[in-house]
Formats: structure tokens, C-alpha cells, sequence
């Protein structure tokens, strides 16, 4: 059995090792918002729909863990029984203090290489979404969604979600 105790602000222990501590629940928030409205519009129009922990399998040495990803129907072969291989239709990472640079550098540029067309970075410091969409082979500008906004895609006809909804109350 594992047991963890907070050693400083902010620093996990567990048995003796540090470990990166749980997202905040504004995060968590933010995942399960999305997920549960893209898990009823799979219900109704197909596709799949996974929350972290799920790897997407790109090669044997690019794994990666979104915080959320959805598959279309026409795709869900991708889906296997231990990860989805290849490239998702869409990813979500949700911002956290500890990896924004490995989502909005690292990450975003690994899900460009794979052909991931669309990635959705949602900002909680900004209080807004950042959607990358492919165009080709790169991201284009970012579109920037605030919380009066309301967040659709072409990739998932019918499905859209309000923006405030998704970011729930700010922190501050």
C-alpha cells in the first residue's frame, strides 16, 4: 500500500518519492465538464470519448496522456483495449501551474507532428480556450474563446459547449 503525506506546499511524497501532486479541482472540473457533454453527444452520434488516464500511442517513444480526447465514429478503430493508437481527433489538455509549458510547447507540437487536427488548450489563469486547428501539416493561429463564448468544432457536427460552463468560476 502506498502512502502519501505533503511534505511542503505544493510537493507529494509517496513512499519516499516525490510524485507530482493531483490536479486542482477547478482542473478536474474543467475535465469532467467536458467529458461528460462530449460523452452524451457520443451516446447519441457515436464515437468515443476518454478522460485521463489514457494514453495515445504515436510511436514506441511518443506516448502522451490528454485530459481529454475524443475519437469519431468513422475513427473509433484507433481504440484499443490499453490505449487509442495514432492520432485522436481531438485533444484537451487543461491547464495546470506545474506543466504549462509541456502542453503549450512540448505537447502542442508533438500533436501537430501526428496530425492531431485539432487541440484544445484550456486556459484557467487566462480564463480562456486557446483552439488549435491544423491546416495542412501545421496549427494556425490559435483561435482565443472566452467564457461569453461558446466552443463548437466542425469535427464534432452538433456538439458545442459554453465556454464559461467549461471554465466554471475563476479562481480569483
Amino acid at each position: 500500500m502506498l502512502s502519501a503525506s505533503l511534505a511542503t506546499p505544493g510537493r507529494v511524497i509517496v513512499s519516499g518519492h516525490p510524485a507530482t501532486p493531483a490536479p486542482s479541482t477547478r482542473h478536474q472540473d474543467a475535465v469532467l465538464e467536458l467529458g461528460a457533454a462530449l460523452l452524451a453527444h457520443t451516446k447519441r452520434h457515436g464515437g468515443r470519448v476518454f478522460v485521463a488516464p489514457t494514453d495515445v500511442f504515436f510511436s514506441d517513444t511518443n506516448v502522451v496522456e490528454p485530459d481529454v480526447l475524443y475519437v469519431r465514429p468513422g475513427n473509433v478503430g484507433r481504440v484499443e483495449v490499453r490505449f487509442v493508437r495514432s492520432a485522436p481527433d481531438l485533444v484537451v489538455e487543461v491547464s495546470s501551474p506545474s506543466t504549462r509549458r509541456l502542453e503549450l510547447v512540448r505537447k502542442r507540437a508533438l500533436y501537430e507532428r501526428f496530425g492531431v487536427p485539432e487541440y484544445w488548450y484550456v486556459d484557467l489563469e487566462a480564463d480562456r480556450v486557446e483552439v488549435h486547428r491544423l491546416e495542412g501539416e501545421r496549427y494556425v493561429v490559435p483561435q482565443l474563446r472566452s467564457r461569453h463564448e461558446r466552443l463548437e468544432t466542425p469535427l464534432i457536427p452538433g456538439f458545442g459547449i459554453a465556454v464559461g460552463d467549461l471554465l466554471g468560476p475563476s479562481d480569483s
